[in-house]
């Protein structure tokens, strides 16, 4: 169901129509928000993921410097608000290909 934006001016009641009537359009909308937010996802994969660089892996293997116990670089708090923007990320892509636009 397309929506419909009225555009009211000050001079009179002239109403257009700005409706997304098209079904190409819609994808075309919908696969710009969800590559949008992939990347977004993606970015911050990779903050955290650099994140372990280092001191706790070296490729795909933990070091032994790491038995010490992990500490971001970047400090906990922003650390953990990275993991929880993936979350939000990952949600709303998930709910975006349930639903759809």
């Amino acid at each position: 169901m397309p929506r419909e934006f009225t555009v009211i001016s000050g001079k009179g009641d002239e109403r257009q129509d700005y409706s997304i009537a098209t079904l190409d359009e819609r994808v075309f909308h919908f696969r710009n928000i969800v590559g949008s937010v992939c990347t977004d996802a993606q970015d911050v994969w990779a903050e955290l993921w650099r994140e372990f660089q280092g001191t706790v892996t070296d490729g795909h293997m933990v070091l032994p410097d790491a038995e010490a116990g992990f500490t971001p670089k970047c400090g906990w708090p922003e650390f953990l608000e990275k993991i929880w923007l993936m979350k939000h990320y990952i949600d709303y892509v998930q709910k975006l290909s349930e639903k759809g636009m």
